[in-house]
């Protein structure tokens, strides 16, 4: 039975330029998701041809609060996040990171 991973994609102008450049689109997974369940849930849910998967682990940062004037330090933690570095075939795209192209421009016509 497939083991269901919930992918969640991240959106910021690194992760646009790396899927208009090399057709590699990142993804938040879950922390015991593995390779294969990734790209299977990957390809099942956007009906794409999944070449590569690279996996990367970021640990959480340790932030401060201050109290009364700095003299009471807080720390907590940020929680874990695991990113999926998606590759897909050459002729597949996917719709949530496509550029959405402008039929007139107003900010070029007015140079």
């Amino acid at each position: 039975m497939p083991k269901l991973v919930a992918v969640k994609p991240k959106i910021s102008e690194k992760t646009y330029a790396l899927a208009e450049q090399l057709n590699t689109y990142v993804f938040q997974v879950p922390a015991g998701a593995n390779k294969h369940d990734i790209a299977r849930a990957i390809a099942e849910q956007y009906k794409v041809e999944v070449l590569t998967v690279r996996v990367a682990s970021i640990p959480g940062k340790t932030k401060r609060s201050y109290r009364r004037g700095g003299k009471n330090v807080y720390t907590g933690n940020r929680s874990d996040i695991r990113k999926a570095f998606v590759t897909l075939a050459e002729n597949d795209k996917l719709p949530i990171f496509s550029a959405v192209e402008e039929a007139g421009n107003p900010v070029a016509e007015k140079k």
